[in-house]
């Protein structure tokens, strides 16, 4: 029923952040994939159907409904997360227990249809603003305790550009292993 390996986990492979600044074209690519996320994860859900996000993507993950509603909460987080870099200096962010937050009684009771809206509006304002940073802008940084270490945005975007697309991929799965 499922494939074997960490192709499961990590089913696109682990984020790659960029050493340096990126280039103008690279941004411009990521920021497309954070605008395209939102309608990808919707048809996604509807192709896998209510029942197939009730089944987990790889055994002991999440199941699609935990998937879904993970995504609205990391990227709600990123979101506020670049606009504290753009509005304060190295600012330390906050981590959050991500399993915690799927557990949390509105996880299973809140429609996907709730998280997804939320994901398309989020992302929405986050694209604009990203298109509207200046080179200098994209340099800002945050610090993140968990990792220990500062993150800039061009990093950040790296990251959550990443990120959508590897959920996007787990719920993928859920398509193969019906």
């Amino acid at each position: 029923m499922y494939p074997t390996s960490d192709l499961l986990r990590y089913p696109i492979g682990r984020a790659q952040l960029p050493e340096g600044p990126l280039a103008p074209t690279e941004r411009a690519v990521l920021i497309q994939q954070i605008a395209e996320l939102p309608a990808q994860l919707l048809a996604t859900a509807q192709a896998v159907g209510g029942a197939g996000l009730e089944r987990p993507y790889r055994p002991g993950g999440w199941n699609g409904r935990q998937v879904i509603h993970h995504v609205a909460d990391s990227h709600l987080n990123a979101y506020c997360r670049v606009r504290l870099a753009l509005t304060e200096e190295n600012p330390t962010i906050r981590p959050y227990d991500e399993q915690a937050w799927t557990e949390l009684p509105d996880v299973a009771a809140t429609p996907i249809t709730v998280s997804l809206t939320l994901i398309e509006a989020l992302h929405t304002r986050w694209a604009t603003l990203l298109h509207h940073l200046s080179a200098d802008q994209w340099q800002r940084t945050f610090y993140h305790p968990g990792t220990e270490r500062d993150f800039t945005l061009d990093q950040a975007l790296a990251m959550y550009a990443w990120h959508g697309q590897h959920h996007l991929a787990h719920l993928k799965l859920l398509l193969s292993a019906a």
